[in-house]
């Protein structure tokens, strides 16, 4: 087991407090969106040693996930990730440009694609998925505006998932001016007011605009499915997918990639073409994943993938020799909350308060907790894990 050390992210839409505190630092201002736990080229972790911190690339090899803790205080970005073969064709071609990694137009930073799966650590918003063709015709229809009735006539002539993406695809490639957002988030407010909100649509449309007024990316979340996750839920976001996380903090795991096609809410690059293009699925692909059991103090959530899985145990004295968490192999393990004892097969020990992480593998064999916490782990699955079914919400 190694101790890691891990960076920080500072964006715009980030805490000032929550990452900080979990993290047992000081507040110094900074918005800290993120911290990376993995060995992306962009950010990887370091690990304790004798002769002084090395890179967990060096000790542990590429590794197929990255875990995230995340903490947004704004809206983030109107994005979407890239399946493989987008994500490949995309990375080889800015590639093959000399666009530099770290270029601010850069959009591919590598040749993956990027599902992930978030659980929540606090109370966490997302916006996910298109709504149903029927409810976005009923956000719309009842906003008087130029703009909304013209985007609803055009749904009704062309309903379904492909005349959704239509209207996007206008919204972004040719985006409505200011004024007309504007005239949208008034009869917003004046939906609110008479309580004729449809399922939190023109609320969000409020929430939204109170970061970005005018943006397009507030007309967009009308037509976007709001989620509301408590802590210890998770949801899992594939590729294709059109998401915009709200509020809250949460642990974020996912393929070990950092490609991302914005269209909006966001002072970063915009492609929005390329979120068109990568834009794909049906209706709605949002799904929470329901955990299985392991042991008596562990939920597993599995979305079936091969690449991660995501681990929560519970840790107290009820067991006396200790909690067990799940897997053998290469694992990050994050404490979020309380103090903990982590002891592998070897009898070694690691003691663990909130936000600390460590780094183990095979040698590790299987560790035990002691102590009162929570720890979360991220890993890679058995065949057995990814069995765990998917509930969808349309």
């Amino acid at each position: 087991m190694r101790r890691l050390q891990s960076p920080r992210r500072t964006y715009d839409w980030g805490s000032r407090e929550e990452i900080p505190d979990f993290l047992g630092q000081p507040v110094d201002g900074e918005r800290v969106a993120e911290v990376w736990l993995g060995t992306h080229a962009l950010a990887p972790s370091l690990v304790d040693g004798p002769d002084g911190p090395r890179s967990l690339l060096e000790v542990s090899g590429e590794l197929p996930f990255m875990l995230k803790i995340l903490a947004a205080d704004r809206p983030l970005s109107l994005q979407v990730h890239p399946d493989a073969e987008l994500a490949r064709a995309g990375f080889d071609a800015e590639e093959a440009s000399g666009t530099p990694l770290d270029a601010p137009h850069r959009v591919f930073k590598d040749p993956h694609p990027k599902p992930e799966m978030v659980l929540a650590l606090t109370t966490f918003d997302t916006l996910v998925g298109f709504r149903p063709t029927a409810e976005i015709l009923r956000v719309l229809g009842a906003l008087p505006t130029s703009l909304t009735q013209k985007l609803a006539e055009r749904l009704r002539a062309e309903p379904g998932f492909a005349g959704i993406v239509a209207l996007v695809e206008q919204l972004v490639t040719d985006p409505p001016t200011p004024q007309e957002v504007g005239d949208v988030v008034a009869a917003c407010a004046d939906g609110v007011q008479r309580r004729t909100d449809v399922k939190r649509a023109y609320l969000t449309a409020l929430e939204v605009n109170e970061h970005h007024a005018g943006d397009v990316g507030v007309v967009i979340s009308l037509l976007l499915n709001r989620l509301t996750l408590q802590p210890g839920e998770a949801a899992y976001l594939a590729t294709g997918i059109i998401h915009a996380h709200l509020k809250g903090m949460c642990l974020e795991v996912m393929v070990s990639s950092d490609n991302v096609l914005r269209a909006g809410l966001t002072s970063k690059h915009l492609d929005p073409q390329g979120l068109v293009r990568c834009v794909s699925g049906g209706m709605s692909r949002l799904a929470r994943v329901e955990p299985e059991q392991f042991g008596e103090s562990t939920d597993v959530f599995s979305p079936g993938l091969r690449e991660f899985a995501l681990s929560m145990t519970q840790v107290s004295p009820a067991e006396p020799a200790g909690t067990p968490l799940p897997d053998q192999g290469r694992r990050i393990i994050v404490c979020t909350g309380g103090e903990v004892e982590l002891v592998n097969e070897h009898d070694e020990r690691l003691p663990l308060r909130r936000g600390s992480a460590v780094y183990a593998d095979a040698a590790d064999g299987t560790i035990r907790a002691h102590g009162t916490g929570e720890v979360g782990q991220a890993y890679t699955p058995t065949a057995e894990d990814r069995a765990t079914p998917l509930t969808d919400l349309v």
